[in-house]
Order: structure tokens, then sequence, then C-alpha cells
């Protein structure tokens, strides 16, 4: 399998090459081409409990799509449904990401949720993460593009609207950016206050900043 991130970081396309047998799971409704080689089965992978379990408290949808090159080698293309960045992760072991941010898998990779426990309560992302193990590639994608901050036994905040992904290792708390007026009027909220050792991936972007600048200038029924 080889595989290339194009047009990266605003509207990112993954296209991955699979000889013939090689096979490569993705969300549902991601596929943009593929060629005539490539099969796709759709299941609900785990069963109807695990896949209603992902759906309804990991964001993602109750199918997941298998493209499988049976006729010979062939190609696909896969992108989110909104604009951003993709990213590859090459696992063996654990990496938890934000709810929505799973694209596609290829190898042994298990997909599960995480309970974030109550310190997630108020997060804006939700109360659970996906739990991806095992040894493969994972692609996520994000809203905005993707960096990494390497952190050494160290603490560091983000806004919790910005978090795509974080290894073993690191772990966090929700908490105020400020006192009760910074948390209600200034625009920040809440934050992720991660702590460890490990790497944390962001977002420049977040989905409900776009949302709450877009929705004012939404036409207006009379």
């Amino acid at each position: 399998m080889k595989y290339e991130i194009i047009h990266r970081p605003s509207f990112s396309l993954l296209e991955i090459e699979l000889e013939r047998g090689e096979a490569v799971q993705a969300e549902a409704g991601a596929m943009v081409h593929m060629s005539p080689t490539i099969k796709l089965e759709t299941k609900a992978k785990g069963g109807v409990f695990g896949a209603l379990k992902r759906s309804m408290l990991g964001g993602e949808s109750f199918f997941v799509n298998t493209f499988r090159a049976e006729d010979g080698p062939g190609s696909i293309g896969l992108a989110p449904a909104y604009m951003g960045d993709i990213e590859a992760f090459e696992l063996d072991g654990t990496l938890y990401a934000q709810s929505g941010a799973f694209l596609a898998s290829y190898g042994d990779i298990d997909i599960d949720t995480k309970w974030g426990g109550a310190k997630t309560f108020f997060g804006r992302e939700g109360l659970f993460l996906l739990k991806m193990s095992g040894r493969g590639i994972v692609f996520l994608s994000s809203f905005g593009a993707i960096y990494k901050k390497e952190l050494h036994n160290e603490r560091f905040i983000i806004d919790t609207g910005h978090m795509v992904a974080f290894s073993e290792g690191l772990d966090f708390n929700v908490k105020r950016v400020g006192g009760l007026k910074s948390t209600l009027f200034s625009g920040e909220g809440l934050v992720a206050e991660f702590y460890g050792t490990g790497t944390l991936y962001i977002q420049t972007r977040s989905m409900d900043s776009f949302l709450s600048w877009l929705v004012p200038h939404l036409p207006k029924r009379d």
C-alpha cells in the first residue's frame, strides 16, 4: 500500500494505491474516486452493538466501508466532509482522537470509544474519545491544518475545540480559562490542559467557532 496526501492543508485529499488483495477501511461517504478494480463491501464493523456504540457515542458513522483491490492493483481517493487537513499516523500501540476525526485505516487497527470521564462533561467535543489500537496506519481529518506539539513531562493548554489527537503518555483535564467572567464573555470558554510526555495534534480552526460566526449570517425566515 502506498499513499499520498495532496491539496493540503485546506482541501486535503488522500490517494491510496493498493496491490491486489490489499484493502483499506474508510468512513462511510468518504470515497471521492476509485479504480474499477476496487470492490466495495459495507458492514457494521464489530457487529450491530459495536457499530451503534461508535455511531452514537464516538461521532462516527454506523457503517464502515472496506475497499479491496480484488481484480488487480487500483487506487482510491478519500476526503472528509469538511474543509481541512488529513494526517497519517503509523500506529504500533494506541492513539486517542476526537470524535468524528477518523477517515480511514490500513492494517490491523481496532477502533473503539473510550469514556473520557467526568472531566470531559463540559468539553465541547463530547463525552467520548476514539481509541485506536493495533499496528498499521490511521488517517485522521481535521477542520483546518494539523500541527503537532511535543510534550516532555510538561503541561500545555489548548481550546477544547482544537484538539485532534494525542498519543499514549498524555492525559488532560478540562477547566475554565480564567474566572467566571472570562469563561462567559471572553469567547474562549473551556480549555484542555494536557500533561505528561507524548505528542499532541492540534487543528488550526474550530468547528464550534466557525459555526458561531456563520449562523448569524444565515438568511432568516420571515
